[in-house]
């Protein structure tokens, strides 16, 4: 398993080369045409009089770069779950991770407490709910030895959390539940320019994380037993996995609302696609292939404006539940 195999990078870098071109194109859709100098201009050597400069420096960048760091995050995500458990069907959401993280943000947003009120506290209420979500699917592993009554558990769990939110949907203001029910959609708008650093900083802390776990994450494949005989500490590796799902779901969730089925979806065509089980090749395959997916949306969200508006949750469910059908057809 030679992370220098050529194969691969040609491969990563067709599908960066793809992932730039629709980078492009998506900063150019709008109720206008931006030329490729005010885009430049708009992100580099940003003039607050020119309109089109300001289009792309406080509405399209933004929203592109979201798209590329959920996309990648929560690929990222879906594989180590996909890894840890041997299932191609987990992921953050099927697992209640993004239920956890929904829960908390409801719970600051609509309760009288109020206590995460601003942005910062928003994403940290989304990070310990998406971790602790995911310490109690960790918690059930223990007693749970079937990996298919573990999904179980975790879709119960997100039932359960997906209860409170509407327990607390009936008593909430309807300022605050507008505010939470327009969150819940899923959305590339909410992330300023300014905020862009923190959104990338916290993915990265995941992705670092993630790639440190390559090693592991190899001999999990063989199974627990055999990785534990290969002198890994399997307990230590599922919290750092747990964590850095937890890390990557929570702050996606918290600056874009519930995205289903990416984290899903992605890693499974991109095992596909590199017919490898090499998890440094995959961590990069994902991260590309997420980011082209949510991008890939946002284009087409853009194309049908003047039609239909469609939530980007909708959306990616759209586009993800037949491609999951498949996936279950095919390998069970």
């Amino acid at each position: 398993m030679n992370i220098l195999n050529k194969k691969y990078w040609k491969l990563s870098l067709l599908l960066l080369a793809l992932l730039l071109g629709l980078i492009i194109i998506d900063l150019t859709l709008g109720s206008f045409h931006v030329g490729f100098l005010d885009i430049f201009n708009g992100i580099f050597n940003y003039d607050s009089t020119s309109t089109a400069e300001l289009t792309v420096r406080v509405f399209r960048f933004p929203r592109v770069i979201t798209a590329v760091l959920a996309g990648g995050a929560l690929s990222v995500a879906g594989l180590l779950m996909q890894t840890l458990f041997q299932n191609p069907l987990a992921g953050p959401y099927v697992l209640g991770i993004n239920s956890g993280s929904s829960l908390l943000v409801a719970i600051s947003t609509m309760s009288s407490f109020y206590i995460f009120g601003s942005d910062f506290g928003i994403v940290t209420a989304a990070i310990i709910g998406a971790l602790g979500a995911g310490l109690f699917i960790l918690f059930c592993s223990v007693f749970v030895k079937n990996k298919v009554s573990l999904l179980l558990v975790g879709i119960m769990f997100g039932s359960f959390a997906g209860a409170l939110v509407s327990v607390l949907q009936a008593y909430a203001d309807p300022n605050n539940l507008k505010t939470f029910m327009l969150w819940s959609f899923g959305s590339l708008q909410g992330v300023e320019f300014n905020q862009l650093g923190v959104l990338a900083f916290v993915i990265t802390l995941g992705a670092v994380l993630s790639i440190v776990l390559v090693k592991p994450l190899n001999l999990l494949l063989l199974g627990e037993k055999s990785a534990s005989l290969l002198g890994i500490n399997v307990k230590t590796i599922r919290f750092l996995i747990i964590l850095a799902t937890s890390i990557l779901t929570g702050v996606v969730t918290a600056f874009c609302g519930p995205i289903a089925f990416v984290g899903l979806v992605v890693p499974n065509m991109i095992k596909m696609i590199y017919k490898t089980t090499n998890h440094y090749h995959l961590l990069v395959g994902s991260l590309i292939g997420g980011a082209m997916l949510i991008v890939v949306c946002d284009i087409a969200m853009q194309l049908l404006a003047p039609f239909v508006s469609l939530p980007l949750n909708a959306l990616t469910a759209l586009i993800g539940a037949p491609v999951v059908m498949w996936i279950i057809m095919k390998k069970f």
